[in-house]
């Protein structure tokens, strides 16, 4: 069996500590592109409800008209 020494120690604990530091990245990547995503869904769902605002009147008075029709 292989002696394990501080120095062996050492360069493990660096390797930890480069791997966790890489998957924080990573990590921070992957939260900033879900952030985004969230923005862009949000906006589009302010986009549908002011659309539907602004057709909802329209269809009121096609209806209006509709129904005035003999």
């Amino acid at each position: 069996m292989a002696e394990v020494d501080l120095n062996f120690l050492a360069r493990q604990m660096e390797r930890l500590i480069t791997e966790n530091a890489t998957f924080r990245d990573e990590l921070r990547v992957q939260t900033a592109i879900i952030m985004r995503l969230d923005a862009g869904q949000s906006a589009l769902l302010a986009e549908v409800r002011a659309m539907h605002g602004q057709i909802s009147p329209m269809n009121d008075r096609i209806t209006k008209l509709e129904d005035a029709q003999p």
